[in-house]
């Protein structure tokens, strides 16, 4: 197994007990832990630069958008976008999500019109849509999840988005079946069907490689709180002439080229999508971290969390009563596992899994409607990234079965 436990001492909030018990952080889907990197790199803007963007003449006005406009060519090239153009910074995937949602999905979808979404969707890809969809007249479609492959049923995708689907709008890595969805070859299906493509890549940016133009998305969104970036900050992905002719969502100063009483024309590329004064600290931060994570390897990380998601799998699934969901033992996953037990509720699982100083997730993970799907109303996700270990899952997996035959 590949080993980055080197890069521990990089993150602080790791050295340190909980409950008396030195802490495991599997709790990464939710958010990742920050390197030292990211932190010195906010906490240097604040002490040194800290001033608004853009239309300052000043010194520190100077650097501050030296820096931020940094951070979003940085941000260009990490995803491999054509231009810096094509890059919002955003308040996160879901505000990202939002934002298509309300100027490209208002301005492109009426009544009579399909959005096609899959059964594993995050709620911040699925919430906006049925939002659209009442205001709009539009109905929603979905690919299903094949409960025991964890996979999307993919037969006559194309067929299917043929038949008055407008947009395809699916999750990279799903958030607690640990599915890496085929988005390349999908998005290549709707681009024949001419079929706008979004992909939530919360899951994904800051876990291997991503390249938007070998991906073929219209839109990608992701936050930077997922991939050791701070919370509160984000990106979203467009094609040029998607953006250039969407209307703004959000009015107010920086999105404007012109104001009168009467009327209003609007900024160019990117900065008609980010009004007011932006989370400067945030995009800092974000390029840090995505300096960070090139350091390391996309790639390595990658492996590690496949890896670490496949050793998991398979010493959870071997304690007796406990269901895995997602991809079976053996097939490929991404870095998480989500699970439940016959007798002991997941809530409880966490809660005595906490006393034991082991951070898991419990409930139904913003997938609720997957849940319901697979008849069960929680689970408990042990999420795991670059500095976890397989040596503190052989302590989670001990821990779970000393608290099953206690409870069971």
């Amino acid at each position: 197994m590949l080993d980055l436990s080197s890069y521990r001492a990089d993150f602080p909030v790791l050295d340190q007990d909980v409950n008396g018990k030195p802490l495991v952080y599997f709790d990464n889907g939710a958010t990742t832990q920050k390197p030292r990197q990211v932190i010195e790199a906010i906490t240097r803007y604040y002490e040194h630069d800290n001033s608004n963007v853009h239309r300052g003449t000043h010194t520190l006005s100077t650097r501050a958008t030296d820096a931020f406009e940094a951070a979003r060519q940085r941000t260009a090239t990490y995803l491999n976008a054509a231009s810096s153009d094509e890059i919002i910074f955003t308040g996160g995937t879901t505000d990202g999500i939002n934002l298509v949602a309300q100027t490209w999905g208002r301005a492109n979808i009426q009544a009579g019109d399909k959005i096609m979404l899959t059964e594993m969707e995050h709620h911040s890809n699925l919430v906006p849509w049925q939002i659209l969809a009442e205001a709009t007249g539009a109905t929603l479609d979905y690919l299903k999840v094949e409960e025991k492959a964890g996979q999307l049923d993919l037969t006559n995708l194309a067929e299917r988005l043929a038949d008055g689907v407008k947009l395809l709008a699916f999750v990279h890595i799903s958030n607690t079946l640990g599915t890496v969805n085929p988005a390349a070859e999908m998005c290549a299906i709707a681009q024949k069907a001419g079929v706008t493509t979004l992909v939530d890549g919360a899951q994904s940016i800051g876990h291997q490689p991503v390249d938007v133009q070998t991906l073929g998305c219209d839109f990608y969104a992701a936050g930077a709180h997922k991939m050791a970036g701070p919370t509160g900050f984000g990106v979203l992905y467009g094609r040029k002439e998607l953006l250039d002719a969407m209307p703004p969502w959000r009015g107010g100063g920086e999105m404007i080229k012109t104001v009168t009483y009467e009327h209003s024309t609007w900024n160019s590329l990117p900065y008609k999508f980010e009004a007011g004064t932006p989370d400067i600290a945030g995009a800092i931060g974000f390029g840090a971290a995505m300096d960070y994570l090139d350091a390391v390897g996309r790639d390595k990380i990658q492996q590690h969390d496949q890896e670490m998601g496949a050793y998991a799998a398979e010493q959870l699934g071997a304690i007796p009563g406990m269901r895995l969901l997602g991809p079976p033992v053996g097939q490929p996953r991404a870095g998480l596992v989500a699970f439940a037990h016959e007798t002991v509720h997941s809530e409880d699982i966490c809660t005595l899994a906490d006393e034991a100083g082991i951070a898991l997730r419990g409930g139904h993970h913003c997938t609720m409607p997957m849940h319901d799907k697979f008849g069960i109303s929680a689970s408990a996700r042990a999420s795991f990234y670059l500095y976890n270990t397989p040596e503190e899952v052989d302590r989670l997996v001990k821990t779970l079965t000393r608290l099953i035959k206690l409870l069971g």
